[in-house]
């Protein structure tokens, strides 16, 4: 009880005297996992659509593949994106190995399939006749996939929360390939794994806390515009 006592004094302290390397870690959390996220929508609202709307041979299998992608072990992301922006690798020349850039691509890949089976589901849900009435009033591709996805747009909402959660959660991957290095790839989750290495478990924790405070944040946002947006 005494470290969890000592976890919440330090983290009470964190926040009232605005200690500048657990905010400048906590900023980067939320900027590197903030463009994982997004990119991970971009990503799975086009392959979900196409998904969810196409028919082809396979599609089956890739349906079952993004679900499978669902619960991808974060390590085994890290460990490929690694091999990839490693100095030898395929993509060692761009030299993103143990940068930002390389933990919102592993963020992303993270996030990515989550966004993607929401989606499916989300729109695959919707009436099916909708789609050849947009048509039929002159919606262009482009058009009539905006207003499927207007329609679709509190499901997906839920998209975001499940990808945001899902990145600024995660250590393995960010690890391998940011390195937590101070002052450029440290964030809170591997901040707290690197504190309670060292048996520092009263930082380890008000560092927990103040992830905790931050994914309550985002999607307190989040699920005010959803229900804001939710017919009543």
């Amino acid at each position: 009880m005494d470290l969890i006592w000592d976890g919440l004094r330090e983290s009470f302290r964190i926040l009232g005297t605005g200690d500048r390397d657990v905010w400048e870690i906590a900023l980067r959390s939320l900027l590197i996992s903030g463009s994982a996220t997004a990119l991970a929508l971009a990503i799975g609202v086009l392959v979900g659509a196409t998904l969810a709307f196409r028919r082809f041979p396979g599609r089956n299998l890739a349906v079952a593949l993004v679900n499978t992608g669902m619960g991808l072990p974060p390590v085994v992301v890290g460990l490929v994106v690694a091999i990839l922006l490693w100095r030898s690798g395929p993509l060692g020349q761009l030299n993103l190995i143990y940068t930002p850039a390389a933990m919102v691509i592993a963020q992303t890949a993270i996030a990515a399939p989550l966004v993607t089976a929401f989606t499916v589901a989300a729109l695959g849900s919707l009436p099916p006749r909708l789609r050849p009435q947009l048509y039929a009033l002159g919606a262009s591709r482009w058009q009539m996939l905006w207003l499927v996805l207007q329609e679709a747009r509190l499901p997906l909402l839920a998209a975001v929360m499940a990808g945001f959660g899902a990145a600024v959660s995660e250590v393995g991957a960010s690890l391998m390939v940011g390195g937590n290095l101070s002052g450029e790839t440290r964030v809170l989750t591997t901040a707290i794994l690197q504190e309670v290495q060292r048996g520092n478990f009263a930082p380890a924790i008000a560092l927990s806390l103040i992830l905790l405070v931050l994914i309550f944040l985002v999607n307190l946002v989040l699920t005010s515009v959803q229900l804001r947006e939710r017919p009543s």
